[in-house]
């Protein structure tokens, strides 16, 4: 009776463990969250608002044209932030796309990579410089822990460029 016990408590865990392993795997495999959705609006908000000389600071230029932007964050300052308030720095991918006369978002002028953005007033808005020595500037400016997402070049989720691709066309309708 005891081994049979024995038995079935370690079934029990086994089975916890594993439901446990699947819950983690499904949730990190969703879309993103609501503070990481409203992370991205501000940043997005905060990028696309930038005056022309951070623009061009930023790397683009927005002459006779307007700057749409795809934001996904990847981390924050502090670590375990839960709300937008909490936020100081957020650590994100963007993809900003400049519109011009007769442009599309595949032939626009664009810009990415990641970036840091304090949430201040006003907010302060750090990328790296492009060329040589570009990884170990990324390094610089995004904190350790955040290294590999900074790293890498592609979005995870797709939704963000896919809403800002759809903006830009709507930005381009209304300037004709």
């Amino acid at each position: 009776m005891i081994k049979s016990r024995r038995g079935l408590v370690a079934a029990i865990v086994t089975l916890a463990s594993l439901t446990l392993a699947g819950v983690m795997y499904f949730a990190a495999r969703q879309p993103s969250s609501q503070l990481d959705r409203e992370l991205s609006a501000q940043v997005t908000k905060i990028l696309e608002e930038s005056s022309p000389a951070e623009h061009h600071a930023h790397g683009h230029s927005t002459v006779d044209s307007a700057v749409i932007c795809a934001v996904e964050p990847f981390g924050t300052e502090p670590a375990n932030a839960r709300s937008l308030v909490e936020v100081t720095w957020v650590y994100a991918r963007h993809l900003c796309a400049v519109t011009g006369e007769g442009t599309d978002w595949a032939q626009s002028v664009r810009a990415s990579g990641p970036i840091a953005v304090k949430i201040s007033i006003p907010p302060q808005v750090r990328v790296p410089e492009p060329g040589p020595g570009y990884q170990d500037r990324v390094r610089r400016l995004i904190p350790e822990r955040y290294h590999a997402q900074a790293l890498h070049e592609e979005f995870e989720d797709e939704s963000f460029i896919d809403v800002a691709r759809e903006r830009f066309a709507e930005a381009v309708q209304r300037a004709k």
